[in-house]
């Protein structure tokens, strides 16, 4: 369910007692603090003791975390800021066990609220301190990247990586809110925003064909940020991640997988490349037209369809074509495919289109055509 005001949206995650509302408006950061103290107040109840925070944040944004941080403390938070280095490197258990003893110089309680301010790494790493640190404490995401407005700020997951692995280590662990702020998104390099953009098309191709059309009629407030139309992309994105949420919230009977359409191309596409070369947002946009492809092969949709994801991703500044699609050899790609967390026994698993605005998942796809995608976009 979303809520209106003058400038602001509001998108309700229905989670039972783990219920959250995710706050979309623009140029309002510095009154961030009282939707943070509003939040805590409802969880908790009201108290006569003075609420703390730790802010979390990378340097690249830390003049946003500043805004975040003055805000909170104007709401009568006692606050403390810690600015980590950006980059998958800060989701490390080393990082989290400095932030650990970080809380514990600032006497945290259950009365503490962990305040992520950065992109999916910051709301990563603070949501996995915020689930361990006491056995769990208050947290609140105020992402700054469009990918986290629409993507890793919903839905609770949290974690650290491994040598090993990426995200070997983490929880479901829901917020007490979130708090978007469009306005951050002018500083956002152009290449980071189309990145981001790619989910937000995804959503439409999974879950809603009228979001889609309403993309394709919107490219140029797209293009230009427009708050307006930046705030209904993310409000409706977080809507259709939030129903998603709702009925699978620990990835349990399967539906929670709808949004990882083109991911099974991507996922291969990031590793071969080396992780950081690609954006992820850069490689789900180009598995996404791999896998409509895959759908065309199998008779699932016609061609009409790919064309128009194609035509709003080119349209909006997003990468449709891998920088060199001959790169990666069919063997190898198909290799990297065997890895992913979604093979089942061996068997791959894609999420395919059947029309606009409706996926299924389907375990019995040959890798005769899975290969035959590759070799037609590497033109062998």
């Amino acid at each position: 369910m979303t809520q209106s005001s003058k400038n602001s949206l509001t998108v309700n995650v229905d989670l039972a007692e783990r219920s959250y509302d995710i706050q979309i408006c623009s140029d309002q950061l510095s009154a961030v603090g009282d939707s943070v103290a509003g939040w805590l107040d409802q969880r908790l109840g009201a108290s006569s003791g003075q609420p703390s925070a730790l802010v979390v944040t990378d340097r690249n944004v830390v003049a946003h975390a500043n805004v975040v941080r003055d805000s909170l403390a104007a709401a009568g938070f006692r606050v403390e800021l810690a600015e980590l280095e950006p980059g998958e490197k800060t989701k490390s258990l080393a990082v989290i066990s400095g932030l650990y003893e970080r809380m514990v110089e600032m006497k945290a309680d259950r009365r503490t609220v962990v305040v992520a301010v950065g992109g999916g790494v910051i709301g990563d790493a603070s949501g996995f301190l915020a689930a361990t640190y006491n056995r769990g404490v208050p947290f609140v995401q105020v992402p700054t990247t469009l990918l986290a407005d629409v993507d890793s700020s919903v839905g609770g997951k949290v974690g650290v990586n491994l040598a090993a692995a990426k995200n070997l280590i983490g929880s479901f662990y829901q917020p007490l809110g979130v708090f978007i702020d469009t306005a951050v998104l002018s500083t956002l390099p152009d290449r980071d925003y189309r990145s981001g953009l790619a989910e937000v098309v995804k959503y439409g191709v999974i879950l809603d064909a009228e979001f889609f059309e309403f993309l394709e009629q919107n490219v140029a407030g797209i293009n230009a940020r427009e708050p307006a139309v930046l705030r209904r992309i993310i409000a409706r994105s977080c809507e259709l991640k939030a129903h998603v949420v709702k009925e699978d919230e620990y990835e349990r009977t399967g539906l929670r997988a709808v949004l990882n359409y083109g991911h099974t191309y991507a996922h291969a596409f990031e590793a071969l490349a080396g992780y950081g070369e690609l954006m992820h947002g850069e490689a789900v946009s180009v598995g996404m037209l791999y896998a409509s492809r895959l759908a065309e092969k199998r008779g699932l949709i016609d061609a009409d369809m790919t064309a128009r994801q194609r035509n709003l991703l080119k349209q909006i500044g997003v990468m449709t074509d891998l920088p060199d699609p001959a790169a990666f050899s069919t063997d190898d790609i198909l290799s990297k495919m065997r890895l992913d967390k979604k093979t089942v026994g061996g068997q791959l698993r894609f999420i395919l289109p059947t029309k606009m605005g409706h996926v299924t998942t389907f375990t019995d796809v040959p890798e005769s055509d899975v290969t035959a995608v590759v070799d037609e976009f590497a033109g062998r």
